[in-house]
């Protein structure tokens, strides 16, 4: 049986830094890797929750639109936070690229990120755009 899954991978995001895809199409859906806040070149950004969280969706964008998608196609958002209590500074970046689209989203606090980063963010989304 064979299945038609796609690598997707963008010079524009932080290249995997382990044996995972930046994101896989499967029909008509994409599955993004985790997002941590390294820019293009594998360096991690300088600043606290907001810029994190900032340069987080800017290598989900690049990553949608090496697909063919955008944050407006997306339907489930993983959202893994170090600290509960910044939350708030997350979800106001956060709405700030979704805008009124509001995909189904999980966020939930955990106990280490990789390389020490405050947020890492999945997503779901439709490559079906019309």
């Amino acid at each position: 049986m064979t299945t038609n899954l796609q690598v997707i991978s963008t010079d524009q995001a932080p290249a995997a830094i382990g044996p995972y895809s930046q994101a896989i199409q499967m029909g008509g859906l994409l599955f993004t890797s985790g997002q941590i806040p390294l820019n293009a070149a594998g360096q991690l950004v300088e600043g606290g929750m907001a810029e994190q969280t900032h340069q987080v969706f800017r290598n989900l964008e690049a990553v949608l639109a090496a697909a063919g998608t955008s944050f407006q196609h997306v339907v489930k958002a993983t959202v893994f936070l170090k600290d509960m209590n910044q939350f708030q500074i997350m979800n106001e970046v956060y709405s700030s690229y979704f805008g009124e689209h509001k995909p189904a989203r999980s966020a939930v606090e955990v106990a280490r990120l990789p390389k020490d980063v405050l947020v890492e963010i999945e997503l779901i989304a439709s490559t079906i755009v019309e």
